[in-house]
């Protein structure tokens, strides 16, 4: 009885840690490719394998805020309809294994491109890790600043793959990144806000300060925003294209799909944007015919 404890212990808390990871977030790091993509230069091996890297590295920082966050987020996660069940929270994970893990990664992340010559990089990842740490650590209860904390985190994933490829950063593309990560963002709170009610503020204090109205104002603003500066960016990708204009033809799809994503926050259903990001197949389509059309504008088609 003893023997068999022990054998369940030994695997249960290797694949706690690895679900505290969050792997399933890591799809948020694809935004690294945002910049090469953009530049029409993501086909260059060398530029894939810096994205790459980047993506990797992103992963490896994104995780070690995740864990601390799990940490500092024990007791509320306990109140939560579903974030009860994460590893620390559910007392699959302990608390010193977390932290270790936590700084472990950070480290990994940071000195990793320093030893391949990558400094620009290493601080990029450096300032992620910065702001990530910061939040967990008491700027995610101050309002207005956790929605701006965690779109900055968005766009430094952004410029971190244009950091690692040496590419230069059109002042439109980051407008969309950050516009477009304060969308997502204001969204999300708008979601939980409508779902946990009256109890939000024991799972997010945060939320406390918000009101739908003023949520519901923000993430107008910002998709107002995103989408005027997504069309002046499309434009000025249609400029250096050849006879199919497929930078400004991006437009309808990328508009269409964040209005396919707006319905999602009105219902209270973009609490968790990656799982919507995989699971709505319409949404999916659209983001897949924008990525086609965009790309072929992107490469001069």
């Amino acid at each position: 009885m003893t023997e068999t404890g022990r054998v369940t212990s030994s695997v249960a808390a290797p694949r706690a840690l690895v679900t505290a990871l969050r792997p399933r977030q890591w799809v948020k790091n694809v935004l690294v490719a945002a910049a090469p993509l953009a530049a029409g230069r993501l086909g260059e091996r060398s530029v894939a394998l810096d994205t790459v890297l980047a993506f990797l590295l992103f992963c490896l920082a994104a995780s070690s805020v995740y864990l601390a966050n799990d940490v500092v987020d024990a007791p509320a996660d306990r109140a939560h309809p579903t974030k009860h069940t994460r590893p620390v929270a559910a007392g699959t994970l302990s608390v010193p294994v977390a932290v270790t893990a936590s700084a472990v990664l950070a480290v990994l992340a940071v000195v990793s491109p320093l030893f391949l010559d990558r400094p620009r990089l290493a601080l990029t990842v450096a300032v992620y890790l910065a702001l990530g740490h910061a939040y967990n650590a008491g700027l995610k209860h101050q309002r207005v600043l956790d929605m701006s904390i965690v779109s900055g985190l968005f766009v430094l994933r952004a410029i971190g793959g244009g950091v690692a490829a040496d590419l230069p950063l059109s002042r439109w593309f980051l407008i969309v990144a950050s516009f477009g990560s304060l969308f997502m963002v204001a969204g999300k709170r708008y979601s939980e806000l409508s779902v946990m009610g009256d109890g939000a503020a024991m799972t997010r204090r945060s939320l406390a300060g918000y009101s739908p109205s003023y949520l519901r104002f923000v993430w107008s603003i910002a998709a107002a925003v995103t989408i005027t500066a997504y069309c002046l960016w499309a434009f000025e990708v249609g400029d250096r294209a050849g006879a199919v204009p497929w930078g400004p033809l991006s437009v309808a799809p990328f508009v269409v799909a964040l209005l396919r994503f707006a319905l999602d926050i009105d219902g209270g259903a973009a609490g968790a944007p990656e799982e919507i990001a995989l699971r709505d197949r319409v949404l999916l389509s659209l983001g897949a015919i924008w990525l086609l059309v965009f790309s072929l504008g992107a490469f001069h088609v």
